[in-house]
C-alpha cells in the first residue's frame, strides 16, 4: 500500500514543474497567438545559468533563481524586440518558422559554447531523502515543487488582479479594440513574451539540481508542455495547469506499471485520444481561437 502515496507524491512534485512550464507557454499563445517552439531552449539556457552560477560562483540554484529573474525578463524582452516583433503580424507559418529557427540557433549556440557533454548540479542536499507517510522524496524535488507552485499562483494573481494583467487579457480578447482604447499592444506583447520566458526560466533553474544539463535538455520538457497546453485548451491557463497534473500522473503511473521507456508513448496516446474526442482540448471551447478567448 506504500506504492499509492509514493505515486501521488511523485505526480504532484512532477506536475508542479510541468505546470510552470505549460502556463508560460499558454500565456504567450493566449495573448499573442504565437506558439513558441523555442520555449524549451530558454529552459535549457536557464539550466546552464544555474549550472555555471553553481560551478563558478558556488551559488545555490535557488539563490540563483532570485537574482536571475531580471535576467530572464531582459532576455525575453530582447528576444521579442529582435526576433518576434518583426513577425508578430505575419502569418502563422512565418511565426512557426521563426520560433523553430530561434530554437535551432539557441541549441547550436549552446553546443558550440559548452559541448554536448551532460553536466550536473550536485548540491549538499541533493541526496537528502525525506520520508512522510510511506512516500520518499529528496529535498530538491520538494523545494522545486513549492517554488513552482508559488510562481504559478503568482502568475494567476498577476493576470487576474494587476492592471497589466487586465490589459494583457483585454488584448488577448480583442487586439483591435484594445488598440482603439489606447492600449499599446506592442508593449503588451513584449511584456507577455518576457513573462512567459521568466516562467520557463524559473522552471529551468528549479530543474537543474534534479536533471542533467545539456544543449537539448529542454526538448523532453517542452514536449510535455505542448501536450499539456493542447490538452488543457489553447490559451487556457487553468486548463494547462490541470492538464500538466494529468500528464504527470500518466507518466508516473505508466512508468511504475509498464516501465519508464513507455512514458512518452503513454501521454502521447492520451494526447491523441483526447483530441479525437475533443479537438479543442479538455477545457477549450470550439472557435475560441477565433474569438480570442
Amino acid at each position: 500500500m506504500h506504492v499509492i502515496p509514493q505515486l501521488i507524491v511523485s505526480t504532484l512534485l512532477l506536475g508542479g514543474i510541468y505546470a510552470l512550464i505549460a502556463v508560460g507557454l499558454t500565456l504567450i499563445f493566449g495573448v499573442m497567438r504565437v506558439v513558441n517552439f523555442a520555449h524549451g531552449e530558454f529552459l535549457m539556457l536557464a539550466m546552464y545559468v544555474a549550472f555555471w552560477a553553481f560551478s563558478l560562483l558556488h551559488f545555490d540554484p535557488y539563490l540563483t533563481l532570485v537574482v536571475s529573474l531580471p535576467l530572464f525578463f531582459a532576455a525575453g524582452w530582447a528576444s521579442y524586440r529582435v526576433v518576434m516583433r518583426p513577425v508578430i503580424h505575419a502569418s502563422h507559418n512565418v511565426q512557426i518558422f521563426t520560433t523553430v529557427g530561434l530554437s535551432i540557433a539557441l541549441q547550436n549556440l549552446a553546443l558550440v559554447l559548452w559541448t554536448a557533454d551532460a553536466r550536473f548540479v550536485r548540491t549538499d542536499y541533493y541526496a537528502v531523502v525525506v520520508r512522510i507517510g510511506g512516500a520518499a522524496f529528496n529535498v530538491a524535488q520538494i523545494v522545486a515543487f513549492v517554488v513552482a507552485v508559488g510562481f504559478t499562483a503568482g502568475l494567476f494573481a498577476f493576470m487576474r488582479w494587476s492592471y497589466t494583467g487586465k490589459v494583457m487579457r483585454a488584448t488577448a480578447q480583442d487586439r483591435q479594440a484594445s488598440a482603439l482604447m489606447g492600449i499599446d499592444t506592442d508593449r503588451v506583447y513584449a511584456v507577455t513574451w518576457a513573462v512567459g520566458i521568466v516562467c520557463v526560466g524559473a522552471a529551468g533553474v528549479l530543474l537543474a539540481p534534479i536533471y542533467p544539463v545539456y544543449p537539448t535538455a529542454g526538448l523532453q520538457f517542452v514536449l510535455i508542455a505542448y501536450v499539456a497546453v493542447v490538452l488543457g485548451g489553447l490559451g487556457d491557463m487553468v486548463g494547462a495547469l490541470i492538464a500538466a497534473l494529468v500528464v504527470a500522473a500518466v507518466e508516473v503511473i505508466g512508468s511504475y506499471v509498464i516501465g519508464t521507456a513507455w512514458k512518452e508513448v503513454l501521454y502521447l496516446l492520451l494526447f491523441i485520444g483526447i483530441l479525437v474526442v475533443r479537438p479543442a482540448g479538455l477545457f477549450g471551447q470550439r472557435g475560441a481561437e477565433a474569438l480570442g478567448t
